[in-house]
């Protein structure tokens, strides 16, 4: 149905915005799932997610791969969090993109001396709040969300400190109207977001050839391991894993835990080379073929 991506300066009122979007939305009798996902999801301390940007990448990567997993044209998905790297905005647009839903972007423009003192209002109350560096060094990096990108439209935006957040804030009353309204030919100012072909078949591709270096590499560790039984010990001529593929040549006995790090080493090298522009394999005997290569090559230099 559509995806929600929060946008604001730490302590900003995202939060409170997330949940009265949620509420009004689930008020509208539009029949839809509304799911938020923030860091508390994830029992995440907000203080030790940014402390550096090793931990700040995970934070990002952990709920991208949520919204990834949830985006549906049955629901609608409220990003609750800073998003406040415009590249990581494009990110969560793109996920939208392919799943053929609404996009947009509620924008909580509280200035920093506001959200300083909410800060510190919440460590008096012992509530969550960010240390000051922490704080401090978010409010720098924040890139400021613009109409202009495709990724940061369409814009609504929220003025926490000049008239609070509710479910009447027109801001919120406007978000409702664009994630709601049905569309029809003649409808303008309601977008949804089309997969492109690239897109689609990207995220068909790589689950199938995924799909398929797993089963294949599998059956090459089962044959082995089977070969290996059955010669009880014994020097093995070669072990054939199917009609038209090259022998793996076995000169000493290789334990399964040896054959599970190979295997393990094999994909995470063959992840790497598509990343990188090479095609993955498409098939099992290419998986087969090349993951007997990889073997042989492995164990003759052991």
């Amino acid at each position: 149905m559509a995806l929600v991506v929060i946008c604001g300066q730490p302590c900003s009122g995202k939060s409170t915005a997330a949940l009265c979007l949620a509420e009004a939305l689930k008020e509208s009798g539009s029949n839809q799932t509304v799911r938020v996902i923030d860091e508390t999801s994830f029992h995440l301390d907000r203080n030790q997610s940014y402390a550096n940007m090793p931990a700040e990448k995970n934070l990002r990567g952990v709920l991208r791969s949520e919204v990834d997993r949830s985006v549906s044209k049955d629901s609608t998905i409220i990003v609750d969090s800073l998003n406040s790297i415009k590249g990581y905005r494009y990110e969560l647009w793109c996920l939208a993109r392919a799943a053929g839903i609404r996009y947009c972007v509620l924008y909580c423009d509280a200035d920093e001396t506001h959200c300083r003192k909410w800060n510190e209002e919440r460590r008096e109350k012992g509530e969550d709040a960010y240390d000051d560096d922490i704080f401090e060094d978010l409010v720098r990096r924040f890139e400021t969300p613009d109409r202009r990108n495709r990724w940061d439209s369409p814009l609504f935006e929220l003025w926490p400190h000049r008239e609070g957040i509710v479910g009447s804030s027109a801001a919120i009353v406007d978000a409702i109207s664009y994630l709601t309204k049905k569309v029809d030919s003649k409808t303008r100012d309601v977008k949804t977001l089309q997969p492109t072909i690239a897109t689609q078949n990207t995220r068909f591709s790589e689950a199938n050839s995924l799909y398929e270096l797993d089963r294949a590499t599998q059956e090459v560790t089962n044959a082995i391991v089977e070969a290996q039984s059955q010669a009880l010990g014994g020097p093995l001529n070669g072990v054939f894993v199917g009609q038209g593929l090259p022998p793996i040549n076995i000169s000493r006995s290789v334990g399964l835990p040896e054959l599970r790090r190979l295997r393990r080493t094999f994909i995470k090298l063959t992840g790497q080379t598509s990343l990188s522009g090479r095609p993955p394999p498409s098939d099992a005997d290419s998986a087969k073929r090349m993951f007997v290569d990889y073997l042989n090559r492995e164990l003759e230099n052991a």
